[in-house]
């Protein structure tokens, strides 16, 4: 595996003057076609992700500037941290595979004080109303990961009539999406740095948080589109400075299709969190010691990973957000750390250099394989220490050194956002 290098400001070579009163630096080099304006004062950013994202600014599609957020880090096919406004065409590869991944939160009417002494019941109520991680490959009716073929009714009433009309729509077209783990994943956590978390603000409050997206289905609809853009692009791919940057242009074969797809992946992902947090609030309340509460005000329900159709400097544009919360002014978003971070819930400024966007989270700053080979048990116990959560090998390379400290991804993006609630976990529940 390449070693990625990481990068501050002046070892880049990179012009750190500030612009204006504006938080960002650009990192254009001669090849590129937009400017790229990045909010990474105070971060690092590692060379092949500056790559990726130099490579991106090469294509005829993209309008204005990238925006690049403080939590970027290199991704597979394209840069995580990053908002990519293109006129006419979308790159699928750019929204990635785990469509509509996201983040959802409510704060509830508990204080730190109803939480018994021992959170493991709570953690051990959660991970059996949520089914998380991956077993057996993943195969349909015994994966553990979903529900093994016995959704709960819920499941099943939100699948039949909020998805699986227009999903019979889109395997109509595209059959082998069919045999994906669909309504099986409907209400799941999945794996990675998917979490199902209990936190407590600065003033003592608790609040339940989750971080997932459109699980398998997703994944499929977003791979299958990625090969149909380099299809669609024949000949001319070979002129692209990355091959995963294919893109689909309006009025192609697969364009239509893709925004179907898309948005039903979003939906759905979206449905997944909701259900899932009501899976939560049940297990909360079934958990010996806490008392009856209520949830406080309206989840915040937020997407990192999608696309959608809006209007910046005048102009209708295809808005990619890789890893990117949408800020516009006044609107509510989510940035977690690690699992033994500080969160935070955000309002956004509407900053329309960054097309009105934030950070999604910390952002990696190694590997993960970098991560299981530098730390160990011991330090991540030590890192997590009070968080009722898993402290063995499997989650290494989920551990909080391995992401860039969020603080000053926070401070790094001033401008874009307003910290509402700074809050701390005290249960998390990885896959």
């Amino acid at each position: 595996m390449v070693r990625r290098t990481l990068l501050n400001l002046r070892q880049a070579n990179i012009d750190v003057t500030r612009i204006g009163q504006a938080r960002w630096r650009s990192l254009k080099d001669d090849d590129s076609k937009v400017d790229i304006k990045a909010w990474v004062d105070g971060v690092t950013i590692d060379s092949e992700a500056l790559n990726q994202i130099r490579n991106c600014a090469k294509l005829p599609i993209v309008h204005g500037h990238i925006a690049v957020m403080p939590d970027v880090h290199y991704g597979k096919a394209a840069t995580v941290g990053t908002v990519i406004p293109t006129s006419g065409a979308i790159i699928p590869a750019a929204v990635g595979v785990d469509i509509g991944c996201g983040m959802i939160a409510c704060e509830t009417s508990l204080t730190a004080e109803d939480l018994p002494d021992s959170l493991r019941e709570l953690r051990t109520n959660i991970e059996i109303s949520v089914p998380h991680g991956r077993t057996h490959n993943g195969q349909k009716g015994l994966d553990a990961g979903g529900w093994r073929g016995n959704p709960t009714d819920q499941v099943k009433q939100v699948w039949k009539h909020e998805l699986k009309p227009e999903f019979d729509r889109l395997i109509s077209r595209y059959p082998r999406l069919a045999a994906t783990n669909n309504d099986n994943h409907l209400g799941t956590l999945g794996t990675g740095n998917h979490f199902a978390e209990v936190h407590l603000d600065e003033k003592d409050k608790v609040w339940l948080m989750i971080h997932s997206g459109s699980r398998g289905v997703g994944n499929a609809i977003g791979f299958s589109f990625i090969e149909y853009a380099k299809q669609d692009m024949g000949k001319h791919i070979a002129n692209l400075p990355d091959k995963d940057l294919a893109y689909i242009k309006e009025g192609s074969d697969f364009f239509n299709d893709y925004i179907f797809g898309v948005n039903w992946a979003q939906k759905y992902a979206k449905w997944n969190r909701e259900l899932m947090m009501d899976a939560m609030i049940s297990a909360t309340r079934k958990t010996k010691g806490i008392p009856p509460f209520k949830v406080v005000g309206k989840a915040i329900n937020c997407h990192h990973n999608y696309v959608e159709q809006e209007k910046h400097f005048g102009k209708d544009l295809y808005i990619t957000r890789k890893g990117a919360v949408r800020a516009y002014e006044g609107e509510l978003g989510i940035i977690p750390g690690s699992m033994g971070t500080d969160c935070y819930i955000v309002k956004g400024k509407g900053n329309t250099e960054s097309f009105c966007s934030c950070s999604h989270g910390a952002g990696r700053e190694m590997s993960r394989v970098q991560a299981r080979r530098t730390f160990s048990i011991q330090e991540h116990m030590a890192a997590t220490e009070g968080i009722e959560c898993r402290k063995d090998k499997d989650v290494i390379d989920e551990t909080p050194m391995a992401y860039k400290p969020i603080a000053a991804v926070i401070d790094a993006q001033s401008d874009l956002i307003e910290v509402v609630a700074r809050l701390k976990q005290v249960v998390c529940v990885k896959g």
